[in-house]
Formats: structure tokens, sequence, C-alpha cells
């Protein structure tokens, strides 16, 4: 197995299974997790939505095809990796609020060695609009 495979399936089972259970803990509102998003001032009915959304993109994330849905599974981890930091980091965590800046960059290893087949593609822009853009001459 190529290393780049072996990278974006190790790095994306990771992260994965940090949303997967994290997810878990949010649907079944988990006493940890109802303590924690308490001391960071969200309201009980957001690990509702927290847990409904990190399903929603695991699913997405690993199912085969699908790649527009992909992006904005990552578009979503990522912002939502970075929330927690933010709120970690203005809630006092201190040096505990840069944990999720950890599974930020595996997020961004993910995204970056993911196969062809689960990137999206775009259609190229007309060669005039490209010479434009890029500054390519005739």
């Amino acid at each position: 197995m190529k290393a780049k495979t072996i990278t974006y399936w190790t790095s994306t089972i990771l992260v994965m299974f940090v949303m997967t259970v994290s997810g878990l803990f949010a649907l079944l509102h988990a006493p940890a997790m109802m303590t924690k998003l308490a001391h960071l001032g969200y309201p009980v009915y957001f690990s509702n939505i927290l847990g409904v959304a990190k399903a929603i993109g695991v699913v997405a994330v690993l199912a085969p095809g699908y790649a527009l849905v992909k992006e904005w599974a990552y578009t979503g981890f990522g912002i939502t990796i970075l929330s927690a930091f933010y709120s970690h980091w203005m809630s006092g965590d201190g040096i505990a609020a840069l944990e999720p800046i950890v599974f930020f960059a595996l997020l961004i290893v993910s995204y970056a060695t993911r196969p062809a087949n689960r990137r999206l593609e775009l259609p190229s822009a007309p060669r005039s609009v490209r010479e434009t853009l890029m500054g390519e001459a005739r």
C-alpha cells in the first residue's frame, strides 16, 4: 500500500473515530459531554444538533462517491473543530484548548491526501477565461 493511502486512511479513521464518539456522547447526552457543553456556555439542545451533524458528516466522509457532500462534510468538521478550540480557549481552558488543533491538523492531512475518487472535479473554465485570469498569452 502506498504511503499516501496509508496516511489518508490513518488520519481519516482517527478523525472519524473522534467525531463518531463525540457525536454519540452528544446524542446520548452523556454526563461528561453535557458538563463540557455547559462549561462552554452551550444550551442542552445544542448537543442534539452537534450529534446529528457529526453522524451525517462521518457517513458522508466514509461513504464512497458523493464528492460534493464530502467537501461540505470536511468544511463542517473544520468549523466544528475550530469552534471547539475557540470555545475552550475563551472559556479559560488554557493549554487543554489546543487539543482540537491536533484533530484539525489530522483533518487537513485527511483532506489533502484523499484519493482522486474522493475529490470533487470542477469543470475547466473556457480557455479565454483561463487566459484572462491567469495572464497566459495566446
